[in-house]
């Protein structure tokens, strides 16, 4: 299945994930296992953070944690919509990824999974508004962080996006997005 997303520039310089599909809808909520089962794809995958050349690793554990994750059982409505929409362009938040920042396991349960502890960078994307004739207005754009766990192998891989948020009074127009 063709995925219609791609790396942009906004006005400011700064990068992010245009996102032209709204794959999950609901007015009622999101249909957490079709994202889990949709982020099935990406497992066994490898991407590269341009900024850092550090590889990422998709695990077989990230589909369940994204989809189900306590984060995720909290999020309602706008948020909701922006999480599960933001699956489809995670080789392309990873490429973007920037401002790491690092901290030590504390919890038990993850004492292998993340011996050397967590990475989290921050990633941006925009998820368009239609209007009522069918065709895209404008984008809302949200920033998030890239939850990555270290493994007692020394490989990096994604573990879960968190923290979303829309950034407030940034709406943009097709026109203002470059590749």
């Amino acid at each position: 299945m063709r995925r219609d997303v791609e790396i942009m520039t906004d006005a400011n310089g700064n990068r992010l994930v245009r996102i032209n599909t709204i794959r999950f809808k609901g007015k009622r909520g999101i249909d957490w296992d079709e994202v889990e089962n949709y982020l099935r794809r990406f497992v066994g995958e490898i991407y590269e953070i341009a900024d850092g050349n550090e590889l990422v690793y998709i695990g077989g554990d990230f589909p369940d944690e994204y989809a189900h994750s306590n984060y995720t059982e909290r999020l309602r409505g706008t948020v909701a919509k922006a999480k599960a929409n933001a699956s489809q362009g995670i080789p392309e938040m990873i490429n973007i990824a920037g401002n790491r920042s690092s901290e030590e396991n504390k919890k038990t349960k993850h004492k292998k999974e993340a011996q050397y502890g967590w990475y989290r960078y921050e990633s941006r994307f925009a998820l368009p508004i239609f209007g009522l004739d069918g065709n895209i207005e404008r984008y809302n754009v949200f920033r998030a962080t890239l939850l990555m766990r270290h493994a007692s192998s020394g490989k990096v891989y994604l573990y879960d996006v968190t923290e979303i948020k829309k950034e407030p009074d940034i709406l943009f127009g097709s026109e203002d997005l470059t590749q």
